[in-house]
């Protein structure tokens, strides 16, 4: 949102925003050399960003679709190994996924039948998505299956703007802005986001349905994690609203802290605390979506513990290797997502679905059409590979010098990696608020919104959108992550056509 405000009241209401963000726990971890408790507001907007308010119900409203879609794709293993063969020959991660996936099915099997019990299957999840100018509609960037972050720091990050607008609105000398800011102070303008609270019920509805009285949730984090204390606001509202304890480890730390134990039946299939006992009602992962979260064997051995188990699991390896980008690319094919979803609700999806091209067959006609159509105009698309979190996708330059060392090479290597259409969405203006300075400049923002579905046997016991999250960053930066470095926390300003908050093209 661009402010009609004066830079000296621009400084103000910056320095107040970071004491309300310090004050709130809108904090990362300061990182360096700096004392482990050492920490720092999150990188933030200090006024919301508008979207078109058509759009976003349209996002919010297709979320409950998207967590059955994941479900259906994921309990469809023969489409998943078939679907992501040739990308796991090509790379490591993913075909370790799928032998983990295969080895895996005994054990998940003898579990299952031995406890007597349904199986518990949690997801949360958060479909991103940008405005595309020329539509004027979003455009789905991907959907996440693990480690959705920032839920709870976007929930307070809505809060902040709320009081920015008022601060805005009371302090500012130019009567438009203060007008401006007053006009905006709506929940219908700004929507409330209970993210925070939406995922803690689901995590504690899972906790409860695979552990029973007294099971504790497992938060698996990486070793010196900054993004701690969007974690840790989860930590806290499981146990002061649903009462459950959680333990933070690492996947290297779980072989030595948890066991299998016999269940009743005899089977050794229930998750439990080596010293204690205490039984273990569900795996969260904040990690281990990296090759970088698995340096040795011993945390690939973590993984296997935690999926022989009877634990519910967020998320089941199936789980993950459905929200990579290869099952993305592939659903977006003719016919797919129908074949999931059915034709009424896989043409509700498709509308939201940017191009998307396979690079498993570089001889197939169109494949080979798009390929050097991509080599020739690289700035019109985006070569990504089967990684998340941040700054592994190609772009420009080297996007086009990628492809062609693919080709040179045979073309094998390519099918590690999908192509997609490049979304331009409009630019605005932002104030981004870093480390205790501010800056003005041009921006583009992407907006997630977050989904919970939880199933126990056949019966879904939740299916819910939650909440959302909205990153901004400049114009001139190709990645759009948080805790990667390259985008800021904001939230959604709602508007409608003709009212002039939004950029020209919408």
């Amino acid at each position: 949102m661009e402010s009609a405000a004066t830079d000296a009241e621009l400084d103000s209401l910056v320095q107040d925003a970071i004491v309300w963000a310090s004050q709130h726990g809108l904090v990362v971890g300061l990182g360096g050399t700096a004392p482990p408790a050492a920490l720092i507001h999150a990188p933030l907007s200090l006024l919301p960003v508008a979207f078109p308010a058509s759009r976003f119900q349209q996002a919010k409203a297709a979320m409950t679709t998207f967590n059955t879609l994941i479900d259906r794709v994921a309990a469809d293993e023969g489409y998943l190994f078939d679907t992501l063969e040739l990308a796991g020959q090509q790379d490591d991660f993913t075909g370790r996924l799928l032998q983990l996936l295969q080895d895996s099915k005994p054990a998940r099997a003898a579990a299952a039948a031995a406890a007597g019990a349904k199986e518990v299957v949690l997801g949360v999840h958060r479909s991103d998505y940008m405005l595309d100018a020329p539509s004027g509609g979003f455009l789905q960037v991907e959907l996440n299956t693990i480690a959705s972050s920032f839920a709870c720091l976007s929930s307070i990050t809505s809060q902040l703007h709320h009081y920015t607008l008022q601060r805005l609105a009371a302090a500012s000398s130019s009567s438009d802005a203060a007008a401006a800011a007053l006009q905006l102070l709506s929940a219908s303008r700004l929507p409330s986001n209970a993210a925070m609270q939406g995922i803690c019920r689901a995590l504690a509805a899972a906790v409860v349905a695979a552990g029973g009285p007294g099971a504790v949730m497992v938060m698996v984090v990486q070793p010196g994690e900054r993004n701690a204390y969007d974690q840790q606001w989860l930590q806290h509202t499981l146990w002061t609203e649903h009462g459950i304890v959680t333990r933070r480890l690492t996947l290297a730390q779980i072989p030595d802290c948890l066991q299998l134990q016999p269940d009743a039946a005899g089977a050794g299939s229930r998750l439990v605390f080596a010293d204690s006992g205490t039984p273990v009602g569900l795996v969260y992962f904040r990690a281990g979506y990296t090759p970088n979260d698995y340096p040795t064997d011993k945390e690939w051995q973590a993984r296997a513990l935690i999926e022989a188990s009877t634990a519910a699991k967020c998320p089941t390896v199936a789980y993950q290797l459905a929200g990579s980008k290869k099952v993305q690319q592939d659903l977006a094919a003719p016919g797919v997502v129908e074949r999931f979803m059915g034709q009424q609700q896989g043409a509700d999806l498709r509308q939201l679905f940017a191009g998307l091209w396979s690079l498993d067959n570089i001889t197939e006609p169109t494949t080979a059409a798009v390929i050097q159509d991509a080599i020739q105009n690289p700035d019109r698309f985006v070569l990504k590979p089967q990684r998340e979190g941040g700054g592994n996708n190609l772009y420009g330059p080297e996007l086009s010098a990628a492809l062609q060392q693919g080709l040179a090479a045979g073309g094998d290597s390519l099918a590690a990696f999908i192509l997609m259409q490049r979304i331009v969405p409009p630019p605005q203006r932002s104030v981004f608020v870093r480390g205790g300075a501010w800056g003005e400049d041009e921006s583009l923002s992407e907006l997630g919104i977050y989904g919970t579905f939880l199933r126990v046997g056949d019966e879904v016991v939740i299916n819910e959108e939650v909440g959302h999250l909205v990153r901004t960053k400049t114009s001139s930066s190709n990645e759009g992550g948080v805790a990667a470095g390259f985008a800021v926390l904001d939230s959604p300003l709602l508007s409608e056509p003709g009212e002039g908050l939004l950029p020209p093209q919408l």
